[in-house]
């Protein structure tokens, strides 16, 4: 079984999906084999009688991954809500031990395997099961993805703390600016955060348009914000 990696966030929104596509596309240029999953992903649109997820299949798509959609993504729920009521609402029941199997049959076939989780930590996969309780049976390092913008200190660090609490190991941290805009926030908190977590940045990505998300210059940019030595603590085969 290859090695796995569990892409978690501050919040919604925060860029996610971005990294964890633009890290795969990165290791797939680099020669690794790369799966990937998204245990629950709700707010999909129906397509042709069909939901589709929509950042399940960004996620494939960037990662190369040949395990079908379905597979990659086992719960596409229709309603933007946390999964564990958006699955009740639409008579969905969730199985952990169906994930997990699924998890095992996608990593025995890939050096590192991206699963990514929905908003943060403390959101229910379940009515009394969290993502972080998900992590831990995985038992999955986790890296945490924050908006690079006011407020970041405080939402990461009690992301940092609650995933220390769960008995969560943690790569570490990546910060991504979400707009344009100059922001004194943004230029300043990595450097406040240095002083107050013993976790480190993993990087710091500037603003990229939707429209070049798998671009050769997102890649770049990738290659050059992205320190990968770090992955180098999950044991991926070389």
């Amino acid at each position: 079984m290859g090695a796995g990696i569990f892409i978690s966030g501050t919040d919604t929104g925060v860029g996610k999906t971005f990294f964890a596509c633009g890290l795969a596309a990165l290791l797939r240029r680099r020669g690794y084999r790369v799966g990937v999953m998204k245990p629950a992903e709700s707010g999909c649109p129906e397509i042709d009688g069909k939901l589709v997820p929509e950042d399940a299949t960004r996620l494939k798509e960037a990662s190369g991954c040949g395990e079908p959609l379905e597979k990659i993504c086992p719960y596409p729920l229709p309603e933007p809500l946390a999964p564990s009521i958006a699955a009740e609402r639409a008579g969905v029941v969730i199985s952990i031990d169906h994930l997990l199997a699924v998890y095992q049959a996608i990593s025995a076939q890939h050096d590192l395997t991206l699963v990514e989780g929905a908003g943060g930590l403390m959101v229910p996969l379940l009515p009394s099961y969290s993502y972080a309780d998900f992590i831990r049976v995985l038992k999955l390092p986790v890296v945490a993805i924050a908006a690079n913008r006011l407020g970041a200190v405080n939402h990461l660090l009690l992301t940092l703390e609650h995933a220390s609490c769960k008995g969560l190991r943690v790569l570490g941290y990546a910060l991504n600016r979400l707009t344009d805009e100059s922001s004194l926030a943004a230029e300043t908190n990595r450097e406040v955060l240095n002083y107050l977590t013993g976790a480190p940045c993993l990087g710091e990505l500037p603003f990229m348009p939707e429209a070049r998300f798998s671009s050769a210059e997102t890649l770049d940019v990738f290659a050059r914000e992205i320190d990968l030595r770090w992955l180098e603590l999950t044991r991926m085969p070389q």
